[in-house]
């Protein structure tokens, strides 16, 4: 098992190296001067003082020397735990930034991916239990499933927020408000927090449905299906063992449709206008802010490989081929 945790160890990190050099790199190959977009919006008229503005943010941020050099000083900073100074909220530290934002996405993705994950193996082991339950959750998971995040996002903010007025569709919680612990400002939370987190939970919903269904129906075309039926055991036990070993491929599922939940969930938090990452990174491209978009898809990335790594371990303590293997009884 030390052997094995050691080894994805060693996989990740060399990973995390490579995401956070491309990571580093992108912000620089994109259009655009950052300081010159700073500069723009202090409306500055004196052209020589512009210039000695723009001397000085270029020093401030690093930007004046060589590219060899800004990436050794972004691992060094990395290593001690700053991410560097905003440009578009200077002089905020892009850390303070960051954290002000990640619950509010935290909030959505957590709840969404596990609710999702857990009511759509459930749903796709009753689809897989008969022809009428089938035809009825099948279709429904192939509609959901193929729903843009984005597309159904819209279409519960116009029906849900605009023509029914049940919930509201912009915002983390009411501009009225002020965060604390109370009542109001908590049922104003819940209620921003309910559409983003309905449009993520229903699209992911169907996939998991799917995915649950197939492998059921094939777990119970199985050798030791037909064995156990042939045997005289009772259906609803070989149905048990059907749904466990269907659940290992659902489990790796999981890691593999992180990144994409995460993607939909910062296109949603776009639509709603929802203060997580997703709205920060829109506002972050505008303005050109090359270290707050570093910091982020860090925070991103950094995220994902964490919950991949538990993905893995917890794969390997449901799954006793894998210890099997590991210890080499398999030989």
């Amino acid at each position: 098992m030390s052997r094995y945790i050691g080894r994805k160890l060693v996989i990740y990190l060399l990973t995390f190296v490579i995401a956070v050099t491309v990571n580093w790199m992108i912000p620089r190959f994109m259009p655009g001067d950052p300081v010159r977009s700073m500069l723009s919006r202090a409306s500055v008229s004196d052209p020589a003082a512009l210039e000695r503005m723009n001397a000085y943010y270029n020093e401030v941020f690093g930007l004046d020397t060589p590219l060899h050099q800004q990436y050794l000083s972004f691992w060094s900073g990395l290593l001690r735990g700053d991410l560097g100074v905003s440009i578009m909220l200077y002089p905020e530290p892009v850390t303070d930034v960051i954290l002000r934002a990640a619950p509010f996405t935290l909030a959505l993705l957590i709840p969404a991916i596990l609710l999702s994950w857990i009511a759509g193996n459930r749903l796709g082991a009753v689809a897989a239990r008969g022809k009428v339950l089938d035809n009825t959750i099948l279709p429904v998971g192939y509609v959901l499933t193929a729903t843009p995040y984005m597309w159904l996002a819209l279409l519960l903010a116009w029906s849900l927020g605009v023509v029914a007025g049940a919930f509201p569709v912009a915002g983390g919680y009411s501009y009225a408000l002020r965060p604390e612990l109370s009542w109001a400002f908590t049922s104003s939370l819940v209620s921003h927090w309910f559409l983003p987190f309905l449009s993520l939970f229903v699209v992911a919903l169907g996939g998991w449905a799917i995915g649950m269904r197939n492998m059921i129906i094939y777990e119970l075309e199985a050798d030791y299906a037909n064995y156990l039926q042939a045997l005289g055991a009772p259906r609803r036990l070989i149905r048990r063992y059907a749904f466990r070993n269907a659940m290992l491929p659902q489990i790796t599922g999981l890691a593999v449709q992180l990144g994409t939940v995460i993607a939909g969930a910062l296109l949603t938090e776009i639509v709603f206008n929802y203060p997580g990452l997703g709205t920060l990174i829109l506002d972050a491209l505008t303005n050109r802010d090359f270290f707050l978009l570093q910091g982020i898809f860090l925070f991103v990335v950094v995220g994902v490989l964490i919950a991949n790594f538990i993905i893995d371990i917890v794969y390997v303590l449901v799954d006793p081929r894998t210890r099997t293997q590991m210890t080499g009884g398999a030989a």
